[in-house]
This record gives C-alpha cells, structure tokens and sequence, in this order.
C-alpha cells in the first residue's frame, strides 16, 4: 500500500499519503485495491507453505495441535521465568479425548430476532419506492446494533448516496443497545425517547441519530444536562450524518470521528480523540485529555468558567475564540438543530442569549488542519485573480 514505515501516523506528516488529512500529501498516495489482494495472496502462500511442512492441509486441521509449540525462554521477562506453561501447550484432544477440539456447534448470533427485521418490514415502501415513513417501536437494551441491519438494506439499493433526509423515520421508545444506529445510512433518522448504551452511532455513514428524556421523567425532576444520557465511545469512526444527545455522553465520545456533526451537553475524557473530520460542538462540561490526537475537525466548547485549557491535551491543538459572524451563524444552527431534535432546554437558553454565550465557547483548532484550511484559502484567491 505505500507505507515505509515512518512512525509518523499520529503527526499528519506521512510523506506517502496513508495517514494524513493533507490534500497534497494524499496525491502521493499509490495504492490500489489489488494490492492488499497481492499482500493476501503472498501470506497466504507462506502460511501454505508452514503448514505443509508441518503436514496439514488445513486450517481447521491445525487447531489444538499445540504440540507444534514451544517456549521461547529467552523472551520471557524476568518475573515470569519460573511459570510453568506446560498445561497450555497440551494437546487438546490429550486434556479430553472424548470431547471434539473444534466446532462443538454451529454460531447462532440470532439475527432472525433482531428488532431490525421488523424496521425492515415496515419500511418497504421506503426502500422500494423511496415513499417516506414513519416507525413506532419500543427498543430495549437486548437490541443491539439498531438500524445496521436497515441501513445495509439501504445501501445495497442505493449505495453510499443513500435515500433523501429523513425518507425512514425510526421513532423509539426505550433503551438503545449496543452499537444503536451503528453505520446509520443517510435517509434514516432515528430519534429515541430513552437512552442508548456505548457505541452509539458508532461508524455513523449519514443517518442522523437523536437522543433525549421523555418529558415526563423531567417533569419528576430529572435534570438532561446532569445525567449520562449516551455511554462510552459514541461515533467512533464516524464519516458523516448527524448526532443530537440531549444530556451527557460517557468517555471517548467522537473518537476518530472524520465527518460528522455531533452536539451533546457533557462528556467524559479522552473526547474527539484521534478526531480528523467533522465538527463536534458540547454545551457543558468535558473530562480529561480533550482533543488527544486531534488531527482534523473542529470542536466547539461552551466554558463559561475558564476551566476548558486545563482539560485539553494541547498536543496538536489550539484554542481560540468564535470570530467571523459567518462561524457564529454555523454553531448557532448546529445548536438550533440540537434543540429542533431533543428540546433541549440547554440549548435554547443559549439560543435566546446567544450574543453573549457566543463568547464563552472555546473553538479547538488542530494545527495541521488550520494549516489546510489557510492553503486552501490561499489557492482559492490565486485562481480568482487568475
């Protein structure tokens, strides 16, 4: 593919064009499809090769035989020298002879039950006829990977350009599962009245996904902003759509996100980690360890009380303010959106005050990407004087 081993991935410098954001360096970039086929092929040969002189024609054949193996003394540490590893290079067929070593019996992941075949059913008019509907159902946290199961049906029709915003309208009711809405297709909204567990729009490929309180557990006093409404690790690799959590999100949130738009009232730590694309935009407090490889994007940080700097890994950031009335206009809108979505409440207050809550928030600027971004400016004026 290129690489040359450089151990620059993390710095936006990769003189090949495999890890970086920058345009010119990705010109360099040489690598095709067919040649991960060749490296495939290559290793596969080898292996090929390994087994026939260990005298297996298989694979499967090769599974328990650990009598092929051995201790490399010499690379144990110190404190592990006096283990004895005998029992895990035991053959398994001499720990139970009358047991099989492999394939005891067929993987059943239950896909049949999944909540997704019932969003498959009731949006075949959607899906056949691009027809707009809208979807009731309850979800619980037995339901994992929302959406996933609808979105491939979407995208086996109508590839990456998916359906027209908001053609598939999931409205739930309860508690997300694992990985709700994970790659998520553009034309599908799915908002939730409840709460979602980790991995919540998790690859996010232009779906948009909102989660809020019902209104009657706020009318008992539960406060959005004060509670964890989203777990950990939310759009994680995300490459586009949009996000909306009416509360807090647990640790990691947006990590290596790289195209979508994500607003949400807290985080945990190590947020827009590894985060390369995309804008991200939090109303509240954060955790540690903010914007840690940080290449790409923009976060916006709402820090009435000055403590944000104290919390960002200033690595391969910077921080500034909110300048040009045309920046202020797009997170006023990103907000607007937010509370359009969940009601946040939050939100409005912001929206109603917003000349003078523009000033608190902190903008977080990679280096690599400001630097883009002024070229790019740059070129842009050239060719217009040209």
């Amino acid at each position: 593919m290129g690489c040359i081993m450089m151990r620059k991935c993390h710095l936006n410098t990769c003189p090949v064009g495999v890890a970086t954001q920058d345009e010119e360096l990705r010109k360099k970039f040489s690598g095709q499809p067919e040649h991960v086929m060749n490296y495939f092929f290559l290793m596969a040969e080898e292996i090929r090769e390994i087994m026939a002189k260990l005298g297996y024609r298989t694979m499967a054949d090769m599974i328990g035989q650990t009598q092929h193996l051995e201790v490399n003394k010499k690379g144990l540490h110190y404190k592990s020298r006096g283990l004895d590893l005998t029992p895990l290079l035991t053959p398994a067929s001499e720990l139970n002879p009358g047991a099989n070593i492999r394939h005891m019996q067929y993987q059943y992941h239950g896909l049949d039950k999944a909540k997704d075949n019932v969003f498959i059913e009731k949006a075949k008019d959607a899906l056949e006829n691009r027809t707009p509907v809208v979807i009731e159902e309850d979800i619980n946290n037995l339901n994992r990977t929302s959406g996933t199961m609808l979105s491939y049906e979407v995208s086996t029709r109508y590839g990456a350009e998916g359906l027209p915003d908001d053609t598939i309208h999931l409205k739930l009711k309860g508690h997300g599962g694992q990985s709700m809405a994970f790659t998520l297709a553009k034309g599908i909204t799915m908002t939730v009245e409840g709460d979602a567990n980790d991995y919540t729009a998790k690859g996010l490929s232009g779906g948009k996904v909102a989660v809020y309180p019902s209104q009657e557990v706020i009318d008992d006093g539960f406060v959005p902003e004060d509670n964890v409404v989203v777990g950990n690790v939310c759009l994680y690799g995300a490459s586009a759509g949009k996000a909306f959590f009416r509360g807090k999100a647990g640790e990691r949130f947006c990590v290596r996100n790289s195209g979508a738009l994500a607003v949400v009232e807290g985080t945990g730590d190590h947020c827009c980690e590894y985060m390369t694309g995309g804008r991200t935009v939090v109303l509240g407090k954060t955790g540690r360890n903010f914007g840690a490889g940080m290449s790409g994007g923009i976060a916006y940080v709402y820090d009435p009380d000055g403590e944000f700097p104290q919390l960002c890994n200033m690595g391969l950031v910077g921080l500034e303010t909110i300048e040009t009335d045309e920046e202020k206009e797009e997170v006023y809108n990103y907000i607007k959106e937010h509370v359009d979505y969940t009601g946040s409440s939050v939100g409005q207050s912001m929206l109603e005050n917003w000349d003078e809550k523009v000033k608190q928030f902190v903008k977080v600027m990679p280096h690599d990407y400001k630097r883009v971004l002024a070229e790019r400016a740059a070129a842009a004026e050239k060719s217009k004087a040209a």
